[in-house]
């Protein structure tokens, strides 16, 4: 039929592309990019654009952990600064007499459960150091890296400052004596205790008390008084009984038996003696005296009616994976930290101090009141490593496992470094300047954009291209 409809197949060309819409924005010419792209190494074709959402969240993440430590590391550098303002008039006083030996403190360092030393010693330069420095005292180590260390070593300090100077240590030092014959005295004031962390605490609390309750020279161990009370055999045996009796400086026992064998067989036991007798070295030193026999103990006549004050350093410092987001979140809150320890060793350093309480914060509500030597950096001891916990065999005594012991008649005497409310409110009102604590790159900028308005506003009757050294229109 003529007026049937024509199949879509033989439909010319040209009639399906006309029905196509063309899209004008594609068709339109791009504009060329901004030429200064390529000058800058970007390339001809570079065009700036909104990142995908990848990169988006990407940028987002990193963005904001890289904000969050520049923050805390710049907020702790001001906190840092601030004690360093309130004791840095100390570094600036003239010493009092050229007679007298200076003021100088007394560091405690030991290395952390299951850690080494450096970890101690890092901490010491990240904290304490900075306020130690501005202030200009000087200071000495006392140093251990395994349990027991510190504590026998500041109980042979004390049972040495226990006897005369000819007798001590100080009397057999050339330098010491002659400082001493040449009248030059040793500083008499407080000085300062400062002590890093929990495990170390417990240890300068044994120490004090081994020292000044404890014997001047080593007690006997049970094993050698037994040897001392029970005399040998040979001893007991009479010189009469021994009339008539051959004895053979040879050790061959069988007379059947030539006396080199015997002398072969005897030289082998030599070499396997020392493995025999080798003795396992003990982990831990043991103590003069023990906790149970403080109480009578007597004072000596030399013990003073105040000891030096001692500031306890929170030590925060957790092992493995699984305490991950902990370390992460103390590492972005060092600030505060910073904060605690300055203030801390601000105290010990203006000699501010009064006497222990005998009942923590804590513990007011409880029955038994602990005092509060026993309570301090307490939290800390959770996070030891459970291997700490295990006890040996060996061990007699384990001193950071065990419960502080005190005698009252030390802890009377003992005095904690604490800031004065004087103090505090003079460390509010200190101003720490953006400058002082501002980095290398922010700082650069300042001083670069300062320099610019120097050179662009010098002197307004010229320009600045037409401005030049004073002294150029003589020459």
């Amino acid at each position: 039929m003529s007026d049937s409809k024509v199949p879509e197949a033989e439909k010319p060309a040209s009639a399906t592309n006309a029905e196509v819409k063309i899209d004008a924005k594609a068709t339109a010419k791009q504009k060329p990019p901004n030429p200064m792209w390529k000058y800058l190494g970007f390339g001809e074709n570079f065009r700036p654009r909104v990142p995908s959402r990848n990169w988006m969240i990407f940028l987002s993440i990193t963005g904001s952990f890289t904000a969050a430590i520049i923050y805390d590391k710049r907020e702790k550098k001001r906190a840092q600064r601030k004690w360093c303002r309130l004791v840095e008039h100390i570094a600036k006083e003239p010493l009092g007499d050229s007679r007298t030996m200076p003021r100088k403190l007394t560091v405690f360092l030991e290395g952390p459960p299951t850690d080494g030393l450096r970890v101690a010693q890092d901490h010491f330069k990240e904290y304490v150091k900075p306020i130690l420095v501005a202030s200009g005292l000087d200071w000495e180590f006392i140093q251990g890296r395994r349990e027991g260390e510190i504590r026998a070593e500041l109980a042979e300090k004390i049972r040495n400052a226990r006897l005369p100077f000819e007798e001590s240590v100080e009397g057999r030092d050339p330098i010491l004596s002659t400082r001493k014959n040449a009248g030059i005295k040793e500083f008499d004031g407080p000085r300062g205790d400062i002590v890093l962390g929990r495990h170390t605490w417990k240890e300068y609390i044994r120490g004090l008390h081994e020292g000044w309750l404890g014997p001047l020279t080593e007690p006997l161990k049970p094993q050698e008084e037994n040897l001392e009370a029970a005399p040998t055999s040979e001893a007991e045996t009479p010189v009469d009984s021994l009339i008539g009796n051959t004895i053979h400086t040879s050790t061959n026992t069988d007379p059947s038996k030539p006396d080199d064998a015997s002398s072969t067989s005897t030289g082998s036991t030599p070499e396997e003696k020392p493995a025999e007798e080798k003795k396992e070295k003990p982990s831990h030193l043991p103590p003069f005296i023990s906790t149970t026999d403080y109480a009578s103990a007597n004072l000596p006549s030399s013990f003073p009616t105040e000891l030096d004050p001692s500031a306890a350093i929170s030590f925060p410092h957790i092992l493995g994976f699984l305490n991950t987001p902990t370390r992460l979140r103390r590492f972005l809150n060092r600030r505060h930290l910073a904060d605690q320890i300055g203030r801390d060793t601000a105290a010990i350093i203006l000699s501010t101090y009064r006497p222990y309480h005998t009942s923590s914060s804590t513990s007011s509500t409880s029955e038994d009141p602990e005092p509060e030597q026993t309570t301090l950096l307490q939290s800390e001891e959770k996070e030891w490593h459970k291997s700490v916990h295990v006890r040996s065999p060996t061990d007699l005594e384990r001193t950071w496992l065990e419960p502080i012991t005190l005698d009252p008649r030390i802890a009377s005497r003992m005095r904690k470094a604490e800031l004065t409310p004087a103090e505090e409110e003079r460390a509010r009102n200190i101003i720490v300047k953006e400058e002082e604590i501002e980095g290398w790159i922010k700082g650069g900028l300042r001083s670069l954009g300062r320099k610019g308005l120097k050179w662009w506003g010098g002197d307004k009757g010229k320009k600045p291209w037409e401005q030049g050294e004073v002294g150029e229109e003589d020459q």
